[in-house]
């Protein structure tokens, strides 16, 4: 028998209802975001995969010269980020956000064919310091790689947006956090390790182009009282710059009360990672000396931490920001830093270390990082991009060196984990304390945002780029 095809066209009309009413269940995501939201999740998918197609490398690299090696790396880090900040502003205020936005990634791919052809072409150059400053260069790129892309979601979506969807994008980035080991590990001996370099490439081309289907699809709002002739909200220029110093961001930092509170977070939060860090790295060290037998452990706490990641991203996450609220959010991964460092002296083993990471990494991408993110939905474009871009690359970078040079202080006076915990605890409630605080802030300010505020005007009034 032959179904009419208006039948067929009511049956399919009611598939897509009922798969976008068990989206919107799951996922509190709306019927005109689902697009917006997919493009996103693929931007920030092609973005990790990226990532951590390199890791493995920088780590094995980073090891090779001994823990203390690194620590100095970070040092070297934090310069090259400061003497970058002042260029990326600049590129901020010149051009257009999604020239700029394009810009970073494609010349990250750019160095990575550069290395690529360094790997291939002179072989016998790549030694020590070649190595040291690919780990230097992929510590700026995992910077200002993730800051661009969360920069373009405070940028597209709204704060109410933010608390319902932004824990749903991060589950692209997890995904991609994933798959960026597994192609690591199936492509290592066939393509070799310069050929992961052109993997990660392509994936971050494969990024831009997903970049500029998110501003297609979802194009930036002017405040609701700023309405057109025909009474709707008039879409903002999007070839408009933002215009200014490229300082601005560092002034505006230290000018707004919100924006220190926030540099202050990331700060403590750059802190306690890092003793967690070189934590992993002194039990991983403790094994052995085998390169690959670290290669391995590694490689299984991660795919322990991305899988926890997940699970939390895809059942709890946008449920947990929506009910808790962004401060109570903000506060979960203070806690489980102290949870997890107390565990670490109860229990100091490979297994309790891996469970703390895991629970750890889980909570921030899942939970803290796009709740963190939502705190720039209430400030000026320019600071979601220059002051941002401060705080999380240098703020975060001289978080890392702080962390770094303490936990080496402390293993120096031979007082182990005890000493490690005296100062993380505290630090992990203080840190809990100011997120609160700016979750509460954040709250305040969009709801005395005024009502009839007009549409943000370029710093350059009339600057556009052609």
């Amino acid at each position: 028998m032959i179904v009419p095809r208006a039948d067929l066209i009511d049956a399919t009309e009611r598939e897509r209802a009922q798969m976008t009413a068990i989206l919107q269940r799951f996922t509190h995501v709306r019927r005109d975001e689902v697009g917006p939201v997919l493009a996103s999740a693929l931007s920030f998918f092609f973005i990790l995969t990226a990532l951590m197609v390199l890791r493995p490398a920088r780590e094995a690299l980073g090891m090779q010269r001994g823990i203390e090696a690194i620590r100095w790396l970070f040092v070297g880090t934090a310069v090259v980020t400061l003497a970058v900040n002042p260029v990326f502003g600049l590129l901020v205020s010149r051009t257009r956000r999604l020239v700029f936005i394009s810009a970073t990634y494609l010349f990250f791919a750019a160095s990575l064919l550069v290395f690529y052809a360094l790997l291939v072409m002179a072989p016998a150059a790549v030694g020590e310091t070649s190595g040291m400053v690919f780990f230097v260069w992929f510590s700026v790129f995992n910077l200002f790689a993730t800051m661009v892309f969360w920069g373009l979601m405070a940028d597209r979506f709204s704060l109410e947006q933010g608390k319902r969807l932004f824990g749903v994008i991060a589950v692209g980035g997890t995904l991609g956090a994933i798959a960026g080991p597994w192609l690591a590990s199936r492509l290592a001996e066939p393509l070799g390790t310069a050929g992961l370099l052109l993997v990660a490439a392509g994936s971050l081309g494969l990024a831009v182009l997903s970049v500029r289907a998110v501003a297609h699809l979802q194009p930036e709002r002017a405040r609701p009282a700023a309405l057109d002739d025909a009474g709707a909200p008039p879409a903002v220029e999007e070839r408009a710059v933002i215009g200014g110093s490229a300082w601005d961001g560092l002034r505006a930092v230290f000018r707004s009360p919100y924006l220190l509170g926030i540099a202050a977070f990331v700060l403590i939060m750059a802190v306690i990672a890092t003793f967690l860090y070189f934590t992993r790295l002194q039990m991983v060290a403790a094994l052995g000396e085998g390169l690959d037998m670290r290669t391995t452990v590694f490689a299984r706490m991660d795919l322990y931490v991305q899988l926890t990641t997940l699970v939390l991203q895809a059942l709890v996450a946008g449920k947990l920001m929506k009910h808790l609220g962004v401060p109570v959010t903000l506060a979960l991964l203070p806690i489980t830093a102290a949870l997890g460092f107390l565990g670490l002296v109860l229990v100091a083993s490979l297994a309790t270390l891996v469970v703390f990471q895991a629970a750890f990494n889980a909570v921030d991408r899942a939970l803290m990082r796009p709740a963190r993110e939502t705190l720039f939905t209430v400030v000026s474009r320019a600071d979601k991009y220059k002051s941002k871009a401060f705080i999380d690359t240098f703020v975060y970078r001289g978080g890392d060196v702080v962390g770094a040079q303490v936990e080496g202080v402390l293993g120096r006076l031979g007082t182990g984990l005890a000493a490690l915990v005296s100062v993380s605890v505290p630090l992990a409630v203080a840190w809990a304390a100011l997120g609160i605080w700016l979750g509460r802030r954040q709250e305040r300010q969009a709801e005395h945002r005024p009502a009839a505020a007009p549409v943000e005007t370029p710093a350059h009034a009339g600057a556009v780029a052609l």
